[in-house]
């Protein structure tokens, strides 16, 4: 089973939708990187049972991903706005090239600062 950053992701998201246990077995396996062994020693049971409850939550997590879509908007959200940034970034140069104007600038600030907040939530 190898690990990857979108369970992760996926586990960020929809965390909070997963049996106790499942949660505890996931944020021990990726966000803690205890192997199956000492999951199993920690909290009393199999390798086998501890995999096969990781196994269950990813499956989980990945079947909330398909039906909600919540990662896959936020990732576009987040390459939107980057293209927003860069766009305002490009009229602040043209702006200055071609005979500055402080409304555009003031305005091309705005859509930086605007985006550079909404990403940060």
């Amino acid at each position: 089973m190898a690990k990857n950053m979108e369970i992760s992701l996926l586990f960020d998201f929809y965390g909070d939708m997963l049996t106790e246990k499942q949660r505890d077995m996931i944020e021990y396996y990726y966000n803690d990187d205890l192997s199956l062994a000492e999951i199993a020693e920690n909290v009393g049971i199999t390798r086998q049972g501890v995999r096969d409850s990781i196994k269950r939550a990813e499956i989980q997590l990945l079947e909330m991903e398909e039906r909600l879509g919540l990662v896959r908007r936020f990732n576009e959200m987040k390459n939107g706005f980057e293209s927003i940034r860069v766009a305002a970034s490009d009229i602040r140069e043209l702006n200055q090239r071609a005979g500055y104007s402080r409304d555009i600038e003031e305005r091309a600030s705005r859509i930086l600062e605007v985006s550079r907040r909404l990403c940060e939530i």
